[in-house]
């Protein structure tokens, strides 16, 4: 399908930090969810898609080789052309990781590390979505279910609420045309150390992007809680 109308996707996965919220002082991507570390399921389903050229890993630099041997090696992800050391920031790290791209890549997905439940069955209904062509990126969220208010004076007195039906809580992966997203990331230091998302400095680079249903499955491990949801969700599927 993709490839049929031009697109080469390139995927790159952003891993790096330490999970301080996990309360472990270690890598929680690297760390046991079922069978097998929280990065293994998030590569899974981009190894085993046939829309999917070519991976890129990002992860802190101290642990490059580890993943390499229990993660890439051990589980024979083939698509996996490099892993790229993460930098100061989120944006920076991405940033290493669309430097290790093949010249053939046309389009980017950009996926948290962390967000080990994305399915095959979303990611080929953003790749529907992206080749309608009016977008010059996709993100994958939901619509909000709680109000959300905005505070001002410190932190303390609301400034004013939003409306709900508006907003939505955006995931990852998120999918650009790649000259888009380069574009986006020739910005300076302090913009890139500020972006909290990908689809952030597209919208300030003046692209297009477009809200695509996520899924709540679709969870980011953060705490021991979210690695227990994670758990819960992996053995329904299992048991379905």
């Amino acid at each position: 399908m993709s490839k049929e109308m031009g697109m080469r996707l390139g995927v790159v996965i952003a891993a790096g930090g330490v999970g301080i919220r996990m309360g472990t002082g270690t890598s929680k991507q690297l760390m046991m969810l079922d069978d097998r570390p929280v990065l293994a399921h998030s590569l899974a389903v981009f190894e085993n898609s046939s829309e999917v050229e070519e991976i890129i890993i990002v992860i802190e630099p101290e642990d490059i080789r580890r993943c390499r041997d229990e993660i890439v090696d051990k589980y024979g992800l083939r698509k996996v052309r490099a892993i790229a050391p993460g930098g100061e920031n989120r944006a920076l790290s991405v940033w290493n990781g669309l430097r290790e791209l093949g010249l053939a890549t046309s389009h980017v997905l950009i996926h948290d590390g962390a967000r080990p439940l994305f399915t095959a069955e979303l990611l080929e209904e953003g790749i529907r979505e992206f080749e309608i062509g009016d977008c010059d990126g996709i993100v994958f969220g939901l619509p909000v279910t709680d109000t959300i208010v905005e505070v001002g004076l410190g932190n303390r007195f609301v400034a004013r609420t939003p409306a709900r039906s508006r907003l939505w809580a955006a995931q990852t992966p998120q999918i650009f045309k790649r000259t888009m997203l380069e574009k986006a990331y020739r910005v300076p230091p302090k913009v890139l150390a500020g972006a909290t998302d990908d689809a952030s400095l597209v919208e300030r680079a003046g692209g297009w992007v477009k809200m695509v249903m996520g899924s709540p499955e679709n969870i980011k491990i953060t705490t021991p809680v979210d690695l227990a949801i994670a758990e819960e969700i992996l053995r329904r599927r299992v048991t379905a």
